[in-house]
C-alpha cells in the first residue's frame, strides 16, 4: 500500500490528468449498475429501485413467454450482427486500402471528408432520407425505374435495405482506424518487396493485410460483446416501427422500446439489458480464450 501512494504521489500530474476520464466512466458506466436489481423486482414507480418487492426471474420469464416473438427478434438481431459485421469489416478494410494506395493524396483527403460526413447525421433525419427513396408514391427508385413496389410493407426487402443504410453511415468512419494502422507500416517493406519483384497486389496481400490482422481481430472481439445489441435508431426510425416489417427488422432494442412506450414496465427492460450484457460478456471471452489459443499476440487479454 505504501509503495502504490508512492508511486502514485510520483506520477501525479499524470493521475490529475485522468481523472475527468475515470469520473466520467465511473458515474456513467459503473454507477447506473446499481439499477441492474430491477431486473429481479417488481418496479413500483413510488417506492423506488430499493423499495420495490422482489419477483425472483418472473421478468426474464416474461422476456420468453413468447416463444415466437423472442425466438423471431433473437433471430433477427443475430442475423443482422453477422451481416453487418462481416460486410461492414471487409468494406472498411477495401476502403482504407484503396484510399492507402490513392496517388493524388489530397484526393483522399477529401474523400476522408466526405465518408465520414453520413456518421453525424441522426436516424431521426436518415429516416426521412430513406423515405424519400424508397416511399411507394414519391420515392425516387419507383418513379424513376416506374415501379410500384411497396417498400413500407414488403418485410423481405429490409434486411437489404438497412444493410445499404449501415454501410452508407458507418463504413466511412469505420475505414479510419485502419487507415491509421496503414499509415504507420514501415514503407522499406514495400521497397523490398518492389525489388524483389512484387506487384502491387502480391505487396497489398503479403504485407498489408497480415499488417492488418491484428486490428481486425481487436475489433471483432469487442464487438462480440455487443452480439445481442442493435442500433435502435436503425431498426425503429428507419422502418417507422412497421409492424408489417417485424417478421424481420424487429430486434431485441425495438422491442423493448416498444414495451417501455406500451406499459413502462422498467423491471422487464433491465431483464433485458441484464441478458444482453451477460450473452455478450461470455461469449467475448470465450472468443477471447480462442484467439489467445490460435493467436496470443492478438487476444485483449
Amino acid at each position: 500500500m505504501k509503495s502504490f501512494l508512492q508511486n502514485t504521489w510520483k506520477h501525479r500530474a499524470h493521475v490529475v490528468m485522468s481523472l475527468p476520464v475515470f469520473l466520467i466512466l465511473f458515474f456513467i458506466m459503473y454507477v447506473p449498475m446499481a439499477g441492474l436489481v430491477m431486473a429481479f423486482k417488481n418496479y413500483d414507480m413510488t417506492k423506488g429501485i430499493f423499495g420495490s418487492p422482489w419477483n425472483g426471474l418472473d421478468n426474464f420469464k416474461f422476456l420468453i413467454a413468447s416463444k415466437g416473438t423472442f425466438l423471431n427478434m433473437t433471430g433477427n438481431t443475430l442475423m443482422y450482427y453477422f451481416l453487418f459485421t462481416a460486410v461492414g469489416t471487409f468494406l472498411n478494410v477495401v476502403l482504407a486500402i484503396a484510399i492507402d494506395q490513392l496517388i493524388f493524396k489530397k484526393m483522399a483527403k477529401a474523400m476522408q471528408t466526405l465518408m465520414i460526413i453520413p456518421v453525424f447525421i441522426s436516424y431521426a433525419a436518415v429516416q426521412f432520407i430513406v423515405y424519400a427513396f424508397i416511399s411507394t408514391d414519391t420515392g425516387i427508385l419507383n418513379n424513376t425505374f416506374g415501379m410500384t413496389t411497396r417498400f413500407y410493407s414488403t418485410a423481405s426487402l429490409w434486411p437489404w435495405i438497412l444493410l445499404i443504410v449501415k454501410i452508407w453511415k458507418d463504413t466511412g468512419y469505420g475505414s479510419v482506424l485502419y487507415m491509421s494502422v496503414l499509415a504507420g507500416i514501415d514503407s522499406s517493406l514495400y521497397e523490398a518487396a518492389e525489388i524483389d519483384g512484387a506487384n502491387k497486389w502480391q505487396c497489398i496481400w503479403h504485407i498489408t493485410l497480415p499488417s492488418l490482422v491484428p486490428m481486425i481481430t481487436v475489433m471483432l472481439l469487442l464487438s462480440v460483446g455487443t452480439i445481442m445489441k442493435s442500433d435502435t435508431g436503425l431498426f425503429y426510425q428507419v422502418t417507422r416501427n412497421s409492424g408489417v416489417l417485424y417478421s424481420t427488422t424487429q430486434v431485441i432494442d425495438s422491442y423493448v422500446l416498444n414495451a417501455i412506450f406500451k406499459n413502462s414496465n422498467f423491471g422487464f427492460t433491465a431483464a433485458t439489458s441484464f441478458f444482453q450484457s451477460v450473452v455478450g460478456f461470455i461469449l467475448m471471452i470465450l472468443a477471447n480464450s480462442l484467439v489467445r489459443k490460435i493467436e496470443p499476440e492478438n487476444a485483449l487479454f
